[in-house]
């Protein structure tokens, strides 16, 4: 096979219709089959070319013709295979990013050093300082010896860099070097106005010192932008590679190590997975914050409410049917509704009030700019794996929507952060009780999780801060709770026909303002459990707004922002995984109100 022929060159010099000379590029490139990349701008070009030699002098013979590229000199190496994936040509500001103004490279750069001069200078042991300009992972691989990197990940770093180096290297000699020299060209410049006096670059960088002196006083390879990775002096391709993760040039030693993964990880990216968990979650965390401020729900939007029609309301009026399903709304309410088109089909088309409906359609309910409620959603993530989501809830935040809240939802925010995955909660939580809140990332988990809550197989341990001292260090309650929701959906005890319920309590400390700390143990799961029995007992919950001393039932739901909290936290869940079915445990820290005497 015709070897491939790899070019690099650059210059800097003032280019107009940049548009046209890359289409010119892309046509040419494309017939020759050349692959690589070209970076055209105002400023001048930058290339990595290669293909078979015939069609490299065509595009050299090109850009030769273009004013003020006549004497374009490229660094030239060889393959025995295609070291690039494909062609681009882009048009950028810079053909090198650097991003100070006023460094014009084609007007004036520092005094360039031949390769054989500085390998004479080195030979002689001349006192002066190698400055690489390159970032830390490119240098890794290899650089002259004793050169003083410049400590940098990105070029753009450069100016921050150098305002870090010694004050006496302004008076000394500094020879900054780079892969091919188009970064010295900038940076040079730049050095001078920062007071170097004395500063040189290599001409061509490091791939002409190869090309014309060879290795000596280098140490290493060089790092190339290509799927070579690395040359050796004579500029043939080494056994280093690069780590899919984190880019991170790799030597043949390297690549030995344990933690070196193909296509996953080397040894400088690898973490354990507490570690990968940690740093999972702390992204979350970010992504958290950002859809958070504002809160979702704290600007006007359209919400819309699907209906299905259930079945014994086939061939009804939609208002009538919309009635059936949503009792709480009069009839006269919906044909106002339909009159206004604020009830739609899922096509989202206007319906009238007479119109029949069928079994199994959908419609939706319309509800203009709303506003929703303000809600804590300072949510932090105690754990995740590829099954379950664990968090400590913070309230007043509701898990569902429903009610007056769609958005400004537990669910609603994990939607968004882990999407395409739409987490399921594998339990209820109140919207005004904090704590653990156990989720799971598929409808399988969530079956293996949710079952073991129905079958009472989970460990529960709340905080509750009640009103009054219990006089036993340690009770329990197992008055029955009713079946069916009463006044803005609480419940009761109903000794008669109610559902069997169990909650073990304990006192932990009684506060000289009159309050107790209790620990409660539900062994079943009725709504509202733990609320209930201990109000039932005659020391109900502080903060909570609806079950009142005196079996009375107050008039809100889900707290304001800036109300008392609801002093009930889940603490601690045990539960089976669902992948390992092995026990785990959740704790989630302890609120402030549990720690506070308040007198």
């Amino acid at each position: 096979m015709e070897p491939v022929v790899n070019i690099a060159a650059y210059k800097f010099l003032p280019l107009a219709g940049l548009k046209g000379l890359r289409t010119r590029l892309q046509d040419l490139c494309k017939e020759a089959d050349l692959k690589g990349s070209i970076l055209l701008s105002p400023e001048g070009i930058n290339l990595f070319v290669a293909g078979v030699g015939p069609q490299i002098d065509r595009l050299l013979a090109e850009l030769r013709s273009w004013p003020g590229l006549a004497d374009l000199q490229p660094k030239i190496s060889r393959t025995d295979h295609q070291p690039f994936n494909r062609m681009l040509v882009r048009i950028k500001q810079e053909i090198i990013a650097f991003g100070v103004p006023g460094i014009d490279p084609a007007q004036r750069t520092s005094p360039k050093l031949a390769a054989a001069q500085l390998k004479q200078w080195l030979d002689e042991g001349r006192p002066l300082t190698l400055l690489d300009t390159r970032n830390d992972y490119e240098i890794k691989l290899g650089t002259f010896k004793n050169a003083l990197p410049i400590g940098i990940d990105h070029f753009r770093d450069f100016p921050e860099a150098v305002a870090k180096l010694p004050e006496e290297l302004k008076e000394q000699t500094v020879v900054m070097f780079c892969t091919g020299g188009i970064r010295c060209e900038k940076a040079g410049p730049y050095m001078e106005q920062a007071g170097f006096k004395h500063i040189l670059q290599l001409d061509g960088g490091i791939l002409k010192y190869f090309e014309e002196v060879g290795g000596e006083h280098y140490d290493g390879e060089c790092f190339v932008f290509d799927q070579r990775v690395g040359l050796d002096p004579k500029l043939g391709e080494t056994h280093s590679t690069q780590c899919f993760h984190c880019q991170s040039p790799l030597t043949p030693a390297e690549q030995a190590h344990p933690h070196y993964v193909p296509g996953k990880s080397c040894q400088y990216c690898y973490k354990t997975p507490a570690e990968q968990m940690t740093s999972n979650i702390e992204r979350r965390h970010e992504a958290i914050r950002k859809l958070t401020q504002p809160l979702p729900g704290s600007q006007p939007y359209d919400h819309f409410k699907p209906v299905n029609v259930p079945v014994d309301c086939d061939g009804q009026t939609i208002v009538e049917a919309l009635h059936r399903v949503v009792r709480h709304i009069p009839i006269d309410v919906w044909e106002q509704k339909c009159a206004d088109g604020l009830v739609l089909t899922a096509d989202h088309e206007p319906v009238a009030a007479t119109h029949r409906v069928k079994s199994g359609e959908r419609y939706l309910h319309r509800l203009p700019a709303v506003i929703e409620p303000a809600v804590n959603m300072d949510v932090r993530i105690l754990h995740e794996d590829e099954a379950i989501v664990v968090v400590n809830k913070p309230a007043p935040l509701p898990v569902h929507s429903g009610g007056r809240f769609y958005r400004n939802t537990l669910q609603w925010l994990l939607f968004d952060v882990y999407s395409p995955q739409k987490l399921r909660p594998a339990h209820r939580l109140d919207a005004n009780t904090t704590g653990i809140q156990v989720l799971t990332r598929t409808r399988h988990f969530a079956g293996r999780v949710q079952d073991q809550f129905a079958q009472m197989q989970v460990e529960k341990v709340y905080l509750v801060r009640v009103n009054g001292h219990p006089e036993a260090d340690e009770f329990a309650c197992e008055m029955p709770i009713s079946r069916e929701p009463g006044k803005l959906g609480s419940r009761s005890v109903d000794p008669v026909a109610g559902l069997p319920a169990h909650t073990d309590f304990r006192v932990l400390r009684r506060f000289n303002d009159g309050t107790a700390l209790l620990e409660a143990r539900p062994r079943t799961g009725r709504t509202n459990q733990i609320r209930i029995h201990i109000a039932h007992l005659g020391w109900p919950v502080c903060g909570d707004p609806a079950y009142l001393a005196g079996s009375e039932v107050g008039e809100t739901q889900t707290l304001s922002i800036d109300a008392p909290p609801l002093c009930l936290h889940a603490f601690e869940l045990t539960f089976r995984h669902p992948v390992t079915r092995q026990p785990m445990t959740f704790r989630a820290p302890p609120p402030a109100w549990a720690e506070d005497d308040k007198s």
